[in-house]
């Protein structure tokens, strides 16, 4: 019986282990190799290159290989660099050959390396699959490559003011750790005009629109200055998303609550309901859309625009109860105008009853008529004055009632109905003059 668990040689691989065979029988010239132990014999790795003499030059390259994630909450973007150091130990040159030598990454443990950190990193780690990611590479001069591949989570201080129509600088610092500027200089390397694999990255929610390079020394009083290099690179936000997420919803259900302008008044329960349900729908979408974002005592765009639609939305409830409150008043106005008519009515009916009362008794009331009507005339010559005075106030309250007339039909009161449609005229246009107002402000 042949076991299943027998591997079983394909063509391919038959021929590949012939290869390998021929390969290893032949007899391979190596001589032109330098003796690495020869070359260590007396490597101090605690001392740096020409300790004692000027400084090191310490040429730096990075290539990016990716932009993982950028946070707004905690303000900091992860990166995974490929780090490449150039610098030169003579002691380290050979005349063997002209020829660069490859190592293998475990020879860098003999080797003395720049003490280069990442200034504003918060974590950072090597990669080790499948082996170190790490390269060495020697030269006959003494020159040599050192490249290491690192992934890092650094801060970047933003500022959110105009959010999500904002654009952020973040930066990366390079810096000797414990070697001052009188024993390490570091300096861009020549080929590093550009960063190569920065412009093919495509970000979820920004975009790099520019990037450059820095050198400067940093002074620490106690221990002096320190070369540092940065890369500085600036990063639009891509607004799509965000249109789609916050500013659409907004704008809809502050549209949405323009459609209890058509709703009839009689209907409270659907334009109660309505109007709540789009309050606190606004309210859920403006928590929501604080969750990704740091608890700031900065105001953001994306405030202010919430706050805009939360009080176009408040406002066509308030609306709401205003036209409410006025149809109760006009209708409780019409019913005592009602009652106070048919008082009318009545009074009207009990005069004709009092006319032909009157009538009876009009032939008696005649003779004294005349007699009063002599005294009248005394008493009209003896006080002709206060006659006067009299008719003048009478004119007075006269003139101030027909005032009051006039100011009430100028500020008589709206119909309810009416000021649903002045609603669906204001409410748009207003909200239409914000908004243009509000993009010209932070887009500008």
């Amino acid at each position: 019986m042949i076991s299943t668990d027998m591997w079983i040689p394909y063509e391919s691989d038959v021929e590949a282990i012939a290869d390998l065979g021929d390969y290893i029988t032949t007899d391979i010239e190596i001589s032109w190799l330098p003796n690495l132990d020869d070359l260590m014999k007396g490597y101090a790795r605690n001392f740096r290159p020409g300790i004692g003499g000027p400084p090191l030059n310490v040429a730096l390259a990075i290539e990016v290989a990716s932009i993982d994630h950028i946070s707004e909450a905690n303000m900091e973007y992860t990166m995974t660099v490929f780090l490449r150091q150039i610098w030169k130990d003579e002691r380290l040159s050979y005349n063997h050959t002209n020829k660069t030598l490859g190592l293998d990454s475990r020879f860098v443990d003999k080797l003395w390396l720049p003490d280069t950190y990442i200034v504003n990193a918060k974590s950072a780690w090597f990669h080790d699959v499948t082996v170190e990611n790490k390269l060495i590479r020697l030269q006959p001069n003494g020159v040599i490559l050192y490249s290491i591949r690192i992934t890092s989570t650094i801060s970047c201080d933003m500022d959110l003011t105009k959010y999500p129509m904002d654009e952020q600088e973040c930066m990366l610092d390079l810096e000797s750790y414990g070697y001052s500027a009188d024993d390490i200089v570091y300096n861009w390397s020549d080929n590093q005009d550009q960063i190569h694999g920065l412009d093919q990255i495509q970000l979820a929610q920004f975009t790099i629109t520019n990037y450059y390079f820095v050198t400067e020394m940093t002074n620490f009083k106690s221990a002096g200055q320190f070369p540092r290099l940065s890369l500085h690179f600036q990063l639009r936000r891509n607004r799509g998303v965000y249109i789609i997420q916050s500013y659409m919803p907004s704008i809809l259900l502050v549209a949405m609550s323009w459609v209890s302008f058509w709703i009839s008044q009689s209907a409270v329960p659907a334009r109660v309901s309505l109007g709540i349900t789009t309050v606190l729908t606004m309210t859920t979408l403006m928590i929501s859309a604080r969750k990704s974002l740091p608890r700031a005592s900065a105001i953001k765009a994306l405030d202010v625009y919430f706050w805009i639609c939360y009080i176009f939305v408040f406002a066509a409830l308030v609306e709401y109860a205003f036209a409410h409150f006025n149809a109760d008043y006009m209708r409780k106005q019409r019913a005592k105008i009602k009652a106070n008519k048919s008082c009318v009515e009545a009074v009207k009916r009990n005069g004709k009853d009092a006319i032909v009362l009157f009538s009876l008794s009009a032939a008696g009331m005649n003779q004294e008529f005349l007699m009063s009507n002599r005294l009248h005339r005394a008493h009209t010559i003896l006080h002709g004055d206060e006659i006067k005075n009299g008719k003048t106030r009478a004119n007075k309250h006269n003139s101030k009632s027909s005032n009051k007339l006039t100011l009430k039909s100028v500020f008589k009161r709206i119909d309810s109905d009416t000021i649903d449609i002045y609603a669906r005229a204001v409410f748009p246009a207003a909200f239409a003059a914000v908004n243009v107002i509000y993009w010209v402000a932070y887009t500008m």
